[in-house]
């Protein structure tokens, strides 16, 4: 389990968490959903222990590996797809049959063809990329799986690709998962459980069902309003 209790975070002046209290149970799919700059990779770091509350208590349990995806997946540009995933194993001294035996395992999880593993990350699309991040963040199997805008940088035919993708990996590893994102139908497509950040607050937590159908808050409906198409436009347009 996850749970962040009271915890305020400073950078200086700037307040970036102010008393945030979620709780994340294991297994689950949990959605962290706001704006630039409302608190989302903060809550991130500290569960991966990159930052300590200024004030509050962020526990996991029990402690384990966590499995980390960042927007564009941060390959290292001098190694091939290959080598960039099984660095994790590399410093936990896996023999090199180990390491090819999950690292093929992960490539099917994931739908890359083999060839694609002795590419260079240049000579990979985005959605490539993404999942090659992916598989380093798996490579150790870690219970937690932490992603940060995982899709943010990808079009928007091979981020609903991937979306797809995502939540069948997902379904079928069992792991904890908390995804950041900005975007409502992400956070519809992948979250049961959503906590609404801004400015550094939780301003309501639960389903979307929950968020669109007893906002907390008029934060909360103008939020979900600003990204839906308003009703002339989707008329116009047949949607």
């Amino acid at each position: 389990m996850i749970a962040l209790r009271n915890v305020t975070k400073r950078f200086g002046d700037r307040v970036a968490l102010d008393h945030v209290s979620l709780t994340v149970e294991p297994g689950a799919m949990h959605v962290l959903l706001g704006s630039s700059g409302s608190g989302k990779s903060t809550v991130l770091r500290l569960i991966l222990g990159l930052l300590h509350p200024d004030g509050g208590d962020v526990r996991v349990e029990p402690v384990a590996p966590m499995g980390y995806v960042v927007q564009e997946g941060a390959l290292y540009p001098h190694l091939t797809a290959a080598r960039n995933v099984v660095l994790p194993a590399r410093a936990a001294g896996w023999t090199a049959a180990r390491q090819a035996a999950r690292l093929d395992a992960l490539a099917a999880l994931v739908d890359l063809e083999p060839e694609l593993m002795e590419r260079y990350p240049h000579q990979l699309s985005g959605g490539q990329r993404q999942r090659v991040s992916l598989m380093r963040a798996l490579m150790l199997d870690p219970p937690v799986l932490l992603l940060d805008e995982p899709l943010g940088a990808l079009d928007p035919i091979t981020r609903a690709n991937l979306q797809v993708q995502l939540v069948r990996v997902f379904g079928e590893l069992r792991k904890t998962v908390v995804l950041v994102t900005h975007d409502v139908r992400e956070a519809f497509v992948f979250g049961s459980m959503i906590t609404l950040l801004s400015q550094g607050r939780v301003v309501q937590q639960g389903t979307l069902t929950d968020l669109a159908q007893r906002p907390a808050d008029p934060f909360v409906s103008e939020f979900l309003r600003a990204q839906t198409p308003p009703p002339e436009m989707t008329r116009d347009l047949r949607l």
